[in-house]
């Protein structure tokens, strides 16, 4: 148990030293590194609802990590900056592989890749990974289905008109 705190209070530690490198394109408050992260794992969290593969799908990614910036933008500061964190640790390669096991970089990274991620952050006995993977998904789902153009697949006729 102390090992464990030592080593959460390194990887905090870590995370704190990497500054996020601001994003370039219209992801707000998302870091290039959260970026590149959700650009991976946002295929895996979203299986079966995106598009089939091709410009649609690649829009639908876009928009949607455009919306997770926006997403961060609303949240507390605190959780925004949780959030950041979580994206710092997640770019550190060690700390990636350590936390969650995965060796490739987030540019190269398959879906499969993704997928185990994400399966190994979920079923972890450690409550923090389970934390992370809770916050990366909740985020992810609220971008996709704030996003008017999901929810004709799921039959949302969109908020009802005031007159």
């Amino acid at each position: 148990m102390l090992f464990a705190g030592i080593l959460g209070a390194l990887a905090f530690a870590t995370a704190r030293l990497l500054q996020p490198t601001p994003a370039r394109h219209g992801a707000g408050a998302l870091s290039k590194d959260g970026v590149d992260i959700m650009r991976a794992l946002v295929p895996a969290l979203l299986a079966g609802a995106l598009p089939p593969p091709g410009a649609a799908r690649d829009i639908a990614i876009a928009q949607t990590i455009d919306g997770i910036g926006v997403a961060m933008r609303g949240l507390a500061p605190i959780a925004r900056e949780e959030l950041a964190s979580l994206f710092s640790l997640l770019a550190f390669a060690p700390l990636r592989i350590g936390l969650g096991g995965m060796t490739a970089s987030w540019e190269e990274a398959s879906v499969a890749d993704a997928d185990a991620f994400l399966v190994r952050l979920q079923s972890s006995r450690w409550t923090q990974k389970r934390a992370a993977y809770d916050a990366l998904h909740q985020i992810t789902f609220a971008a996709w289905y704030a996003n008017p153009q999901s929810w004709p697949a799921i039959g949302y006729p969109g908020p009802p008109r005031l007159t």
